[in-house]
């Protein structure tokens, strides 16, 4: 089975007696619905609804869970957790020698009673997988990690996006499982349920594709010289996007060229998502 170890990740343990509903009140991720044995992705949000940090996350045994995230945040997470620590019985760690391994394709029955080794949710054929163990378990597939991400439409903080410039819809949490639109309140709650409720997100998570290279990261999309999102990650022809869909749409239905940077793009939405392009193109985000 291919697999990837990512040195860009590290591992934050909260667990104790009051562990799960500590962090039920302040993720967006419902863990009502984590079963052991599964990854779900999530975030913790500014009271203003952006992303502040996110994760995935999974049972670490009982009154346990682990939040797998980038590594160069993970200092500030902790500090930000604390902050909401206050009275409740939990213990809040980075395990300094967690390493955090992604594998996919191939057999993975094997894996499936392995406790260090759990489902990645974020994929819909349930054949991506994430380790975690002290031992360098994981290869160096790393490009053709970030190319089967992006080809599924995943897309993650630092690479696709910016912390604390994004809602959990720009980046498709709340098609992913990333957002529990059932449970109670949690930070930044209202205004992500009244996205979902009035159907106003307009910036999503497109597929790129492109006949050559694609350029940087951060590269600008355009219509017309005018914006309409912004490039993320690729891999060759391949990519990942943050736009306007109803920006989108207006282009496709009057036959412009979208660009990034100079480079001719089609646009498109990941099969596996609900969301549609907007009916009425060019309809401003409320």
């Amino acid at each position: 089975m291919p697999s990837a170890l990512l040195k860009d990740h590290t591992v934050i343990l909260v667990s104790g007696q009051d562990a799960e509903h500590f962090l039920q009140n302040i993720l967006t991720t419902d863990l009502d619905r984590l079963a052991p044995g599964e990854a779900r992705p999530g975030a913790l949000l500014a009271p203003q609804g952006k992303i502040l940090f996110d994760f995935l996350i999974s049972r670490a045994g009982e009154n346990a869970f682990r939040l797998d995230c980038r590594a160069a945040v993970a200092d500030d997470f902790v500090r930000r957790l604390m902050l909401y620590r206050l009275r409740a019985k939990v213990e809040i760690a980075k395990q300094e020698q967690m390493l955090v391994s992604a594998e996919w394709g191939g057999d993975s029955s094997a894996s499936q009673s392995d406790s260090n080794s759990v489902t990645d949710n974020r994929f819909v054929d349930r054949t991506v997988r994430r380790r975690y163990d002290t031992t360098a378990a994981g290869g160096d597939d790393v490009a053709n990690w970030h190319a089967l991400r992006i080809a599924a439409g995943i897309a993650e903080s630092g690479s696709d996006y910016q912390l604390g410039d994004a809602f959990p819809h720009d980046v498709l949490l709340d098609q992913t499982g990333g957002v529990g639109f059932q449970k109670g309140c949690y930070v930044g709650q209202e205004v992500v349920s009244r996205m979902q409720h009035r159907g106003t997100a307009r910036r999503r998570v497109l597929l790129v594709s492109a006949d050559t290279a694609l350029p940087a990261s951060g590269t600008d999309l355009t219509v017309d010289g005018r914006n309409v999102g912004t490039l993320g990650s690729s891999a060759g022809g391949h990519g990942l996007a943050i736009a306007r869909i109803d920006r989108v749409k207006a282009a496709m239905d009057e036959g412009k060229a979208i660009l990034a940077g100079d480079v001719p793009v089609s646009l498109a939405i990941p099969a596996w998502a609900s969301f549609t392009f907007p009916e009425q193109a060019g309809a401003e985000e409320a």
